[in-house]
């Protein structure tokens, strides 16, 4: 077995190992610099005092209600409404500059540069265009995610082989079957994983999004917490930030494991 094989698979057991060891040593480490206090507890609570503190988020007993919850519904369902948006509009612009070289070559300089802009300057922007209500917030997070989903639909269409296209021609297709039969199927795959990448980097906005007038939220319990200096709130806040990009993250990766079956064998 070699240590440096990009392409040799790992078992499950091996993986699972792998994957706790990681995890249990950021803890230890954390635990340490926590508990002898080599860093101050107002920059880095310990373990245990994050454990309190998102006990108390998840439920409130003099609010009646969990915060958490709450807030976790609302960052979830900004997050669902941007990410239908991006689908809605991206997919398709992806797809018409992935197979119109002249499409392409039109839009290329009105897309491209956006993918290397700091989207969160765009921030005071959106405020002064929508105001500071939930399309605000959406239409930023839309923002965030679309600069990176078109390019990648356009390069997944652009690396299917051409001979998907030729033989579709050569059986009687027009141009726009070619496309729609023959070049699309073969790039749904990557096109999953540029879904998959656009809806990571909306969890990584949210926060920002929420920044202005939230009235409820993840980033907004965070901005609250950080405001009385409870470290230990913000934390747990980040780590369920965490925690649902991670689940969505691997639920769509199983997902485009399910539909796309036949690219890798199972």
């Amino acid at each position: 077995m070699s240590l440096w094989n990009p392409a040799q698979p790992l078992s499950p057991r091996t993986r699972t190992l792998l994957g706790v060891g990681a995890v249990a040593t950021v803890l230890l480490l954390w635990t340490v610099l926590s508990g002898l206090e080599l860093v101050a507890p107002n920059k880095l609570p310990s373990p245990w005092k994050v454990a309190s503190a998102f006990a108390y988020l998840a439920w409130d007993g003099e609010a009646g209600r969990s915060l958490l919850a709450t807030a976790t519904l609302w960052s979830l369902g900004r997050v669902v409404a941007a990410g239908l948006l991006v689908m809605l509009i991206g997919i398709p612009i992806g797809v018409l500059m992935g197979a119109s070289s002249h499409i392409n070559a039109a839009l290329s300089p009105l897309v491209d540069p956006f993918r290397s802009a700091p989207v969160v300057a765009l921030l005071p922007i959106m405020v002064m265009w929508f105001g500071i209500g939930e399309g605000m917030k959406i239409t930023f997070l839309f923002l965030g995610a679309v600069v990176y989903l078109i390019p990648m639909v356009r390069d997944a269409m652009q690396a299917v082989p051409q001979t998907y296209w030729i033989a579709t021609r050569d059986l009687g297709g027009s141009d726009w079957e070619c496309i729609v039969k023959a070049v699309l199927p073969m790039a749904m795959p990557r096109i999953a994983d540029a879904i998959t990448v656009a809806v990571s980097v909306m969890w990584t906005y949210i926060t920002v999004a929420e920044y202005v007038n939230a009235r409820e939220g993840l980033g907004q319990l965070i901005q609250n917490a950080r405001r009385f200096s409870a470290m230990d709130q913000v934390f747990a806040g980040i780590i369920v930030i965490v925690a649902l990009a991670l689940f969505t993250y691997q639920g769509m990766r199983w997902l485009r494991a399910r539909a796309y079956d036949w690219e890798t064998g199972q």
